[in-house]
Protein backbone atom coordinates (compact mmCIF):
# COMPACT_ATOMS: atom_id res chain seq x y z
CA UNK A 1 0.00 0.00 0.00
CA UNK A 2 1.02 2.99 -0.94
CA UNK A 3 2.86 5.70 1.72
CA UNK A 4 0.19 8.44 0.68
CA UNK A 5 -2.82 6.31 0.85
CA UNK A 6 -1.79 5.03 4.66
CA UNK A 7 -1.51 8.97 5.64
CA UNK A 8 -5.02 9.11 4.61
CA UNK A 9 -5.86 6.09 6.32
CA UNK A 10 -3.98 7.43 9.32
CA UNK A 11 -5.84 10.75 9.08
CA UNK A 12 -9.43 10.13 8.30
CA UNK A 13 -9.14 7.90 11.61
CA UNK A 14 -8.09 10.49 13.95
CA UNK A 15 -11.00 12.40 12.27
CA UNK A 16 -13.33 9.89 13.81
CA UNK A 17 -11.57 10.28 17.33
CA UNK A 18 -11.17 14.11 17.18
CA UNK A 19 -11.92 14.57 21.44
CA UNK A 20 -9.54 11.97 21.46
CA UNK A 21 -6.56 12.97 18.85
CA UNK A 22 -7.16 16.66 20.30
CA UNK A 23 -6.60 15.82 23.68
CA UNK A 24 -3.12 13.62 22.80
CA UNK A 25 -1.92 16.67 20.20
CA UNK A 26 -2.16 19.08 23.16
CA UNK A 27 -0.05 17.20 25.46
CA UNK A 28 2.98 17.75 22.29
CA UNK A 29 1.95 21.23 22.33
CA UNK A 30 2.50 22.30 25.67
CA UNK A 31 5.56 19.99 25.53
CA UNK A 32 6.86 22.08 22.88
CA UNK A 33 5.50 25.18 23.89
CA UNK A 34 7.66 25.15 26.64
CA UNK A 35 10.62 24.09 25.18
CA UNK A 36 10.35 26.66 22.64
CA UNK A 37 9.64 29.30 25.16
CA UNK A 38 11.94 28.83 27.56
CA UNK A 39 14.74 28.29 25.03
CA UNK A 40 14.08 31.53 23.22
CA UNK A 41 13.33 33.31 26.19
CA UNK A 42 16.88 31.88 27.98
CA UNK A 43 18.47 32.36 24.55
CA UNK A 44 17.30 36.42 24.60
CA UNK A 45 18.92 36.41 28.78
CA UNK A 46 21.75 35.44 27.81
CA UNK A 47 22.49 38.08 24.35
CA UNK A 48 21.13 40.73 26.99
CA UNK A 49 23.95 39.96 28.99
CA UNK A 50 26.60 39.48 27.09
CA UNK A 51 25.65 43.05 25.16
CA UNK A 52 25.62 44.35 28.29
CA UNK A 53 29.48 42.79 29.46
CA UNK A 54 30.43 44.29 26.08
CA UNK A 55 29.45 47.64 26.77
CA UNK A 56 30.65 47.81 30.26
CA UNK A 57 33.85 46.26 29.12
CA UNK A 58 36.46 46.88 26.13
CA UNK A 59 37.42 43.16 24.68
CA UNK A 60 41.14 44.73 24.32
CA UNK A 61 41.47 46.62 27.29
CA UNK A 62 43.08 44.40 30.29
CA UNK A 63 43.13 45.89 34.32
CA UNK A 64 45.88 45.26 35.89
CA UNK A 65 45.59 45.71 39.77
CA UNK A 66 48.48 45.09 42.44
CA UNK A 67 47.76 42.30 44.70
CA UNK A 68 44.82 40.61 45.41
CA UNK A 69 40.55 42.34 43.90
CA UNK A 70 39.49 40.87 47.13
CA UNK A 71 42.03 40.68 49.57
CA UNK A 72 42.83 44.03 49.25
CA UNK A 73 45.65 46.33 46.65
CA UNK A 74 49.42 46.41 48.04
CA UNK A 75 52.13 48.81 46.67
CA UNK A 76 51.33 50.74 44.02
CA UNK A 77 53.32 49.85 40.38
CA UNK A 78 56.30 51.68 40.24
CA UNK A 79 57.09 53.44 37.22
CA UNK A 80 59.68 51.36 36.27
CA UNK A 81 57.03 48.26 36.18
CA UNK A 82 54.33 49.76 34.56
CA UNK A 83 57.59 50.81 31.36
CA UNK A 84 58.58 46.57 31.46
CA UNK A 85 54.99 45.84 30.67
CA UNK A 86 55.12 48.29 27.69
CA UNK A 87 57.52 46.27 26.55
CA UNK A 88 55.08 43.29 26.43
CA UNK A 89 54.58 41.41 23.28
CA UNK A 90 50.95 42.47 21.91
CA UNK A 91 50.99 45.29 23.97
CA UNK A 92 49.60 49.06 22.16
CA UNK A 93 48.89 51.34 25.07
CA UNK A 94 49.49 51.20 28.93
CA UNK A 95 48.39 53.90 30.77
CA UNK A 96 48.88 54.47 34.60
CA UNK A 97 45.66 55.17 36.67
CA UNK A 98 45.91 57.18 40.36
CA UNK A 99 43.19 57.19 42.36
CA UNK A 100 42.29 60.30 44.80
CA UNK A 101 39.15 59.16 46.31
CA UNK A 102 35.99 61.56 46.75
CA UNK A 103 36.54 64.99 46.34
CA UNK A 104 34.32 68.55 46.38
CA UNK A 105 34.46 71.07 43.25
CA UNK A 106 33.99 74.51 43.49
CA UNK A 107 33.32 76.75 40.47
CA UNK A 108 34.39 79.45 40.87
CA UNK A 109 32.69 81.74 38.47
CA UNK A 110 28.96 80.47 40.13
CA UNK A 111 30.14 79.66 43.29
CA UNK A 112 28.44 76.26 43.17
CA UNK A 113 29.72 73.09 44.16
CA UNK A 114 29.53 69.67 43.86
CA UNK A 115 31.07 66.18 45.01
CA UNK A 116 32.72 63.32 42.83
CA UNK A 117 32.55 59.63 44.06
CA UNK A 118 36.13 59.26 42.03
CA UNK A 119 38.81 61.51 41.00
CA UNK A 120 41.15 59.96 38.71
CA UNK A 121 44.66 61.13 37.85
CA UNK A 122 45.46 60.26 34.13
CA UNK A 123 47.79 61.04 31.63
CA UNK A 124 44.88 62.19 29.19
CA UNK A 125 46.64 61.62 25.59
CA UNK A 126 47.03 57.94 26.62
CA UNK A 127 43.89 57.42 28.37
CA UNK A 128 42.01 58.61 25.58
CA UNK A 129 43.77 56.07 23.07
CA UNK A 130 42.90 53.32 25.41
CA UNK A 131 39.33 54.42 25.73
CA UNK A 132 38.13 55.54 22.05
CA UNK A 133 35.04 55.78 22.63
CA UNK A 134 34.17 56.17 26.75
CA UNK A 135 36.36 59.39 26.65
CA UNK A 136 35.83 60.57 22.99
CA UNK A 137 31.87 62.16 23.81
CA UNK A 138 32.88 65.84 25.09
CA UNK A 139 32.06 69.31 24.91
CA UNK A 140 35.20 71.10 24.61
CA UNK A 141 36.99 74.60 23.81
CA UNK A 142 40.48 72.75 23.22
CA UNK A 143 41.18 70.45 20.47
CA UNK A 144 41.45 67.31 21.92
CA UNK A 145 43.40 65.21 25.17
CA UNK A 146 46.55 65.66 23.25
CA UNK A 147 46.39 69.31 23.94
CA UNK A 148 45.29 69.31 27.74
CA UNK A 149 47.98 70.36 29.83
CA UNK A 150 48.74 69.74 33.30
CA UNK A 151 46.13 72.21 34.85
CA UNK A 152 43.43 70.86 32.99
CA UNK A 153 40.10 69.17 34.54
CA UNK A 154 37.86 66.83 32.48
CA UNK A 155 34.23 66.15 34.50
CA UNK A 156 31.92 63.15 33.87
CA UNK A 157 28.13 64.25 33.00
CA UNK A 158 26.42 63.11 36.41
CA UNK A 159 28.80 64.70 38.28
CA UNK A 160 28.63 68.12 35.91
CA UNK A 161 24.75 67.32 37.25
CA UNK A 162 24.45 66.43 40.29
CA UNK A 163 20.82 67.12 40.57
CA UNK A 164 19.64 65.09 37.17
CA UNK A 165 18.51 68.79 35.82
CA UNK A 166 20.06 70.51 32.69
CA UNK A 167 21.83 73.39 34.65
CA UNK A 168 25.46 72.17 34.33
CA UNK A 169 28.05 72.96 37.12
CA UNK A 170 30.68 73.90 35.27
CA UNK A 171 31.28 74.55 31.55
CA UNK A 172 34.43 74.16 29.18
CA UNK A 173 36.85 77.00 30.50
CA UNK A 174 35.41 77.44 33.71
CA UNK A 175 38.13 77.74 36.47
CA UNK A 176 37.14 75.15 39.83
CA UNK A 177 39.47 74.45 42.90
CA UNK A 178 39.40 70.78 43.76
CA UNK A 179 39.38 69.83 47.85
CA UNK A 180 40.99 66.21 48.06
CA UNK A 181 41.54 64.83 51.99
CA UNK A 182 44.41 62.99 52.36
CA UNK A 183 45.75 61.29 54.94
CA UNK A 184 48.93 63.15 55.45
CA UNK A 185 49.52 66.71 56.28
CA UNK A 186 48.16 68.72 55.63
CA UNK A 187 44.94 67.20 55.28
CA UNK A 188 43.37 69.22 53.51
CA UNK A 189 44.45 70.42 49.98
CA UNK A 190 42.96 72.40 47.13
CA UNK A 191 44.12 72.79 43.94
CA UNK A 192 43.00 74.93 41.22
CA UNK A 193 41.90 73.59 37.72
CA UNK A 194 40.43 74.87 34.90
CA UNK A 195 37.84 72.66 32.94
CA UNK A 196 39.04 71.69 29.60
CA UNK A 197 35.63 69.20 28.90
CA UNK A 198 32.68 68.15 29.95
CA UNK A 199 31.58 64.01 29.11
CA UNK A 200 28.40 63.90 27.23
CA UNK A 201 26.02 61.41 29.16
CA UNK A 202 26.51 57.55 27.77
CA UNK A 203 23.20 55.63 26.76
CA UNK A 204 24.85 52.69 28.87
CA UNK A 205 26.44 52.19 31.97
CA UNK A 206 29.20 49.71 32.47
CA UNK A 207 32.40 48.72 34.50
CA UNK A 208 34.49 51.78 33.69
CA UNK A 209 31.18 54.20 33.45
CA UNK A 210 32.76 57.85 33.44
CA UNK A 211 29.75 60.10 34.05
CA UNK A 212 30.41 59.94 37.91
CA UNK A 213 34.17 60.59 37.53
CA UNK A 214 36.49 63.24 37.23
CA UNK A 215 39.95 63.87 35.80
CA UNK A 216 42.71 65.55 36.37
CA UNK A 217 46.50 64.94 35.51
CA UNK A 218 48.58 62.46 36.29
CA UNK A 219 51.04 64.62 37.71
CA UNK A 220 48.59 66.01 39.97
CA UNK A 221 47.66 62.77 41.40
CA UNK A 222 51.89 62.00 41.89
CA UNK A 223 52.27 64.93 43.85
CA UNK A 224 48.67 64.76 46.21
CA UNK A 225 50.76 61.73 47.09
CA UNK A 226 53.88 63.16 47.89
CA UNK A 227 55.74 60.10 46.01
CA UNK A 228 58.77 61.32 43.09
CA UNK A 229 58.13 60.19 39.49
CA UNK A 230 60.20 56.89 39.69
CA UNK A 231 58.76 55.13 42.30
CA UNK A 232 54.95 56.21 42.02
CA UNK A 233 53.17 54.63 38.79
CA UNK A 234 50.06 53.98 40.08
CA UNK A 235 47.35 52.45 41.90
CA UNK A 236 46.47 50.17 38.57
CA UNK A 237 47.21 50.33 35.15
CA UNK A 238 45.26 50.23 31.80
CA UNK A 239 46.75 47.21 29.08
CA UNK A 240 45.36 47.56 25.55
CA UNK A 241 46.17 45.12 23.16
CA UNK A 242 46.54 44.84 19.87
CA UNK A 243 43.89 42.48 19.07
CA UNK A 244 41.13 40.89 22.04
CA UNK A 245 42.29 37.38 20.90
CA UNK A 246 45.91 37.63 22.48
CA UNK A 247 44.39 39.35 25.67
CA UNK A 248 44.35 36.23 27.38
CA UNK A 249 48.27 35.67 26.35
CA UNK A 250 49.00 39.09 27.21
CA UNK A 251 47.76 38.72 30.59
CA UNK A 252 49.94 35.68 31.14
CA UNK A 253 53.12 37.07 30.14
CA UNK A 254 52.32 40.19 32.56
CA UNK A 255 51.77 37.94 35.16
CA UNK A 256 55.21 36.32 34.44
CA UNK A 257 56.68 39.90 34.88
CA UNK A 258 55.11 40.21 38.35
CA UNK A 259 56.00 36.76 39.73
CA UNK A 260 57.98 38.34 42.93
CA UNK A 261 54.17 39.38 43.93
CA UNK A 262 50.61 38.89 43.50
CA UNK A 263 48.84 41.02 40.86
CA UNK A 264 45.20 40.72 39.77
CA UNK A 265 44.54 41.00 36.04
CA UNK A 266 40.84 41.35 34.71
CA UNK A 267 40.06 39.95 31.04
CA UNK A 268 37.17 41.22 29.92
CA UNK A 269 36.83 38.16 27.27
CA UNK A 270 37.46 35.44 29.68
CA UNK A 271 35.03 36.18 31.88
CA UNK A 272 32.60 36.98 29.11
CA UNK A 273 33.02 33.76 27.81
CA UNK A 274 33.04 32.24 31.26
CA UNK A 275 29.59 33.74 31.88
CA UNK A 276 28.19 32.80 28.51
CA UNK A 277 28.97 29.16 28.82
CA UNK A 278 27.15 29.31 32.68
CA UNK A 279 24.55 30.58 30.45
CA UNK A 280 24.14 28.12 27.92
CA UNK A 281 24.41 25.54 30.17
CA UNK A 282 21.20 27.20 32.49
CA UNK A 283 19.71 27.40 28.91
CA UNK A 284 19.86 23.97 28.27
CA UNK A 285 19.04 22.83 32.00
CA UNK A 286 15.64 24.68 31.48
CA UNK A 287 14.94 23.07 27.91
CA UNK A 288 15.97 19.55 29.85
CA UNK A 289 13.14 20.07 32.47
CA UNK A 290 10.61 21.66 29.99
CA UNK A 291 11.26 18.37 27.99
CA UNK A 292 10.00 16.55 30.86
CA UNK A 293 6.55 17.73 29.74
CA UNK A 294 7.13 15.92 26.16
CA UNK A 295 8.03 12.79 27.25
CA UNK A 296 4.33 13.03 29.57
CA UNK A 297 2.81 13.37 26.42
CA UNK A 298 4.68 10.90 24.65
CA UNK A 299 3.22 8.24 27.62
CA UNK A 300 -0.18 9.76 26.31
CA UNK A 301 0.64 8.55 23.04
CA UNK A 302 1.36 5.01 23.84
CA UNK A 303 -1.72 5.10 26.51
CA UNK A 304 -4.18 6.42 23.95
CA UNK A 305 -2.98 4.04 20.80
CA UNK A 306 -2.81 1.00 22.85
CA UNK A 307 -6.17 1.50 23.68
CA UNK A 308 -6.80 2.58 20.13
CA UNK A 309 -5.43 -0.89 18.92
CA UNK A 310 -7.72 -3.11 21.24
CA UNK A 311 -11.34 -0.81 20.08
CA UNK A 312 -9.65 -1.52 16.33
CA UNK A 313 -8.67 -5.65 16.57
CA UNK A 314 -11.40 -6.34 14.18
CA UNK A 315 -10.39 -3.54 11.87
CA UNK A 316 -6.92 -4.45 11.80
CA UNK A 317 -8.40 -8.19 11.56
CA UNK A 318 -10.22 -7.48 8.29
CA UNK A 319 -7.14 -5.18 6.89
CA UNK A 320 -5.24 -8.19 7.49
CA UNK A 321 -7.86 -10.43 6.05
CA UNK A 322 -7.84 -8.60 3.17
CA UNK A 323 -4.04 -8.63 2.36
CA UNK A 324 -2.65 -6.41 4.27
CA UNK A 325 0.62 -7.19 5.20
CA UNK A 326 2.19 -6.35 9.26
CA UNK A 327 4.49 -3.53 7.61
CA UNK A 328 1.29 -1.83 6.85
CA UNK A 329 -0.29 -1.98 9.57
CA UNK A 330 2.41 -0.84 11.71
CA UNK A 331 3.09 1.94 9.25
CA UNK A 332 -0.77 2.98 9.68
CA UNK A 333 -0.36 3.20 13.40
CA UNK A 334 2.80 5.11 13.45
CA UNK A 335 1.51 6.90 10.27
CA UNK A 336 -0.56 8.23 13.47
CA UNK A 337 1.81 9.10 15.73
CA UNK A 338 3.71 11.12 13.19
CA UNK A 339 1.00 13.18 12.56
CA UNK A 340 0.24 13.82 15.97
CA UNK A 341 3.97 14.69 16.74
CA UNK A 342 3.72 16.93 13.62
CA UNK A 343 0.79 19.05 14.08
CA UNK A 344 1.63 19.31 18.26
CA UNK A 345 4.64 20.38 17.30
CA UNK A 346 4.08 23.32 14.58
CA UNK A 347 1.48 24.59 16.70
CA UNK A 348 3.69 24.25 19.82
CA UNK A 349 6.94 26.29 17.86
CA UNK A 350 3.94 29.24 17.27
CA UNK A 351 2.75 29.36 20.59
CA UNK A 352 5.87 28.81 22.37
CA UNK A 353 7.05 32.43 20.42
CA UNK A 354 3.99 33.44 22.23
CA UNK A 355 4.68 32.09 25.78
CA UNK A 356 8.65 33.94 25.30
CA UNK A 357 6.89 37.17 24.60
CA UNK A 358 4.63 36.95 26.95
CA UNK A 359 7.14 35.45 29.56
CA UNK A 360 9.79 38.26 28.34
CA UNK A 361 7.48 41.21 28.70
CA UNK A 362 6.48 40.34 32.46
CA UNK A 363 9.99 39.61 33.85
CA UNK A 364 10.75 42.85 32.38
CA UNK A 365 8.34 44.65 34.53
CA UNK A 366 9.32 43.04 37.54
CA UNK A 367 12.50 43.45 36.99
CA UNK A 368 12.75 47.12 37.96
CA UNK A 369 15.97 49.31 38.07
CA UNK A 370 18.14 48.60 40.92
CA UNK A 371 20.88 50.76 42.57
CA UNK A 372 24.31 49.05 41.61
CA UNK A 373 27.72 49.70 43.10
CA UNK A 374 30.80 49.41 40.92
CA UNK A 375 33.31 47.93 43.93
CA UNK A 376 35.96 48.26 41.47
CA UNK A 377 35.57 52.51 40.96
CA UNK A 378 32.82 52.98 43.63
CA UNK A 379 30.39 54.55 40.78
CA UNK A 380 26.89 53.90 41.16
CA UNK A 381 24.49 53.17 38.36
CA UNK A 382 21.53 52.20 37.83
CA UNK A 383 20.48 50.02 34.80
CA UNK A 384 17.70 47.94 33.54
CA UNK A 385 17.46 44.61 31.97
CA UNK A 386 14.89 44.47 29.00
CA UNK A 387 14.52 40.85 28.07
CA UNK A 388 13.99 40.14 24.16
CA UNK A 389 13.74 36.76 23.43
CA UNK A 390 15.89 35.37 20.57
CA UNK A 391 14.58 32.49 18.39
CA UNK A 392 17.44 30.13 17.14
CA UNK A 393 16.18 27.98 13.61
CA UNK A 394 18.26 25.40 15.45
CA UNK A 395 16.59 25.26 18.86
CA UNK A 396 12.97 25.45 17.13
CA UNK A 397 14.09 22.70 14.92
CA UNK A 398 15.80 20.09 16.76
CA UNK A 399 12.39 20.71 19.69
CA UNK A 400 10.28 19.74 16.45
CA UNK A 401 12.44 16.80 15.62
CA UNK A 402 12.22 15.40 19.32
CA UNK A 403 8.70 16.26 19.55
CA UNK A 404 8.23 13.75 16.93
CA UNK A 405 11.08 11.45 17.85
CA UNK A 406 9.33 11.07 21.25
CA UNK A 407 5.61 10.38 19.11
CA UNK A 408 7.67 7.31 17.09
CA UNK A 409 8.73 6.21 19.82
CA UNK A 410 6.30 5.92 22.35
CA UNK A 411 3.80 4.83 19.01
CA UNK A 412 6.26 1.70 18.54
CA UNK A 413 4.95 -0.11 20.93
CA UNK A 414 1.47 -0.18 20.12
CA UNK A 415 1.84 0.15 16.51
CA UNK A 416 3.86 -3.41 16.60
CA UNK A 417 1.19 -4.69 18.90
CA UNK A 418 -0.91 -4.13 15.89
CA UNK A 419 1.14 -5.46 13.50
CA UNK A 420 1.94 -8.59 15.24
CA UNK A 421 -2.67 -9.32 15.79
CA UNK A 422 -3.02 -12.54 14.24
CA UNK A 423 -6.30 -11.93 11.16
CA UNK A 424 -7.66 -15.12 12.54
CA UNK A 425 -8.35 -14.10 16.41
CA UNK A 426 -8.61 -10.37 16.10
CA UNK A 427 -11.80 -10.84 13.51
CA UNK A 428 -13.31 -13.01 16.19
CA UNK A 429 -12.50 -10.39 18.94
CA UNK A 430 -15.86 -8.67 20.27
Amino acid sequence: MKLSRILVMAWESMKQRKLRTSLTTLGVVIGITAVIGLASLGEGFRLEIRERMQQGFELDVLTVIPGSLFAGWRTPFKESEINEVRGVANVSVVTPVIQIGNVTLLNERSGNMTKAFVATAVNFTEFSQIFTDRFSNFESNIDGPEDWNNNSMVIGYKVNHPNMTTEAFAEAGDNVTITVNVIRPPYVRNYNLTVVATLIERPTGGLTNFDYWVFVPLELGREIFHETYDFYGGHLMFVKVQNPEYSETVARNIENLFAQYQISILVPLTFIRQVDRILTVVQIFLMAIASISLLVAGIGIMNIMTVSVMERTREIGILKAIGAKSRTVLTLFLSEAVLIGVIGGLIGVLTGYGLSFGLAYALSGFMQPQHQQDTIFQTPETQRIAIRPAFSPGWTMIAFVFAVAVCIIFGLYPARKAAKLDPVEALRYE
